[in-house]
């Protein structure tokens, strides 16, 4: 697959990485989710949309909206500006700026007209992205509805010190869902011993710590059971989470106050922390208990300082998965 718009790849323009590498200089940060959007932020989001052109209007798609789209159109297809033409209408949810959105890509090469790739259509093989009116994934959208097929015409981008060209594209996006901000599966039983959560009226959780010795090895617990894809060692995962100290309960980090749901890889994070989320699966809330052992130590295992979080801590995250893109899609 050769599909390799940024937009496209893990949506990292718009979703910051937490930093849990195990030997990290600072405290792990990221953002929390966006605030609601007001009435004139969706304003903004309409408006954002670029105009159809004589490009995009010539290119016919043909097949289902959510699977692998066929595109028809004379070679090379030149355009100098972004344009977005709508084939088809949803009839679902209109998107709104900080939406997160599950869409699906059909990609091929404008000059050549060779087919790049597809990717989206299957669960767990492309992550959401939150939508802005300043993002390319804004742009071509607007305030589509869910079932909304278009086809962009993106122009190449030269080459830079620290990015390779890459040619034009025909790019057929499908608005598959919008996905909430926090975890939706439904409610296990909790379990005696562990830390109690309690949720805001966003989502947003409260850890209480037991006044109890720590657990020496890692434990996890569902707390709200989803029913999306499972996450396998390596995948790259958005999550939303909130981090303590078992010792005093204190947070240390926390997506929900930071600016936006985190992406990473878990097997780029502490050990204890991926351990927790291998085998979640997407729309679940996991709580993992990480002991010093498995959180941030140095190249010889010894349990390290991070940030304002001591040497030898015992960690609690509450964790809301909110999407999964497995190794190598």
């Amino acid at each position: 697959m050769r599909i390799r718009r940024s937009i496209f790849a893990l949506s990292a323009a718009a979703l910051a990485a937490v930093a849990l590498a195990g030997c990290a200089s600072s405290a792990p940060t990221s953002s929390s989710s966006a605030p609601s959007p007001s009435a004139s932020a969706a304003t903004d989001l309409c408006s954002a949309k670029v105009a159809s052109g004589s490009a995009s209007d010539a290119v016919k798609v043909t097949g289902k909206v959510g699977a692998p789209a066929t595109a028809t159109f004379k070679s090379p297809l030149t355009v100098k500006a972004l344009q977005s033409s709508v084939v088809t209408t949803g009839s679902g949810q209109k998107l709104k700026s900080g939406d997160l959105v599950q869409f699906a890509l059909t990609e091929y090469n404008a000059k050549t007209g060779a087919k790049n790739g597809a990717i989206g259509q299957v669960d767990g093989s492309l992550l959401p992205q939150q939508i802005s009116a300043d993002s390319l994934l804004g742009r071509v959208l607007g305030c589509a509805t869910v079932g909304t097929r278009v086809v962009a015409v993106m122009p190449g981008a030269a080459a830079t010190s620290t990015s390779a060209a890459t040619e034009a594209s025909i790019d057929v996006i499908d608005v598959k869902a919008l996905v909430p901000a926090a975890a939706w599966g439904k409610a296990q039983a909790p379990q005696a011993g562990f830390p109690t959560v309690t949720l805001d009226t966003k989502g947003a959780p409260t850890i209480t710590v037991p006044k109890t010795t720590p657990p020496k090895a890692v434990k996890i617990e569902t707390l709200k059971k989803g029913d999306g894809a499972a996450v396998k060692s390596g995948d790259t995962v958005l999550v939303q989470y909130t981090g303590v100290l078992w010792k005093n309960g204190k947070v240390f980090d926390s997506s929900w106050t930071n600016g936006s749901p985190a992406q990473f890889a878990t097997n780029q994070v502490i050990k204890g922390f991926g351990q927790g989320l291998t085998g979640a699966t997407v729309g679940s809330q996991v709580l993992v208990v990480v002991p010093p052992a498995a959180g941030y130590v140095d190249a010889k295992g010894k349990s390290i300082a991070q940030g304002s979080i001591p040497a030898n801590s015992t960690l609690v995250f509450a964790v809301d998965i909110l999407g999964v893109q497995h190794a190598g899609s």
